[in-house]
């Protein structure tokens, strides 16, 4: 999967996960559909998750590399 394919799925994640929100704000919800939609929101927050700790872990290996090399000059 290429690096633009992540940040767009990141993206769409956080749209689809902002949209179940929202149909929780409103204020007539369904009970059985509130839990496919709580069920899919809890999926997504793990998916977000697990990406953001990626992401994490990238940066500190790159500064690690960036500040290894820069002190070794």
């Amino acid at each position: 999967m290429s690096q633009k394919n992540k940040v767009s799925n990141f993206s769409e994640l956080m749209n689809e996960l902002e949209e179940i929100v929202s149909w929780f704000e409103e204020s007539d919800v369904d009970l059985d559909e509130g839990l496919k939609k709580f069920e899919r929101g809890a999926q997504i927050v793990d998916v977000l998750k697990k990406r953001l700790k990626e992401a994490s872990n990238k940066v500190t290996k790159i500064q690690a590399k960036y500040n290894s090399s820069s002190e070794t000059e």
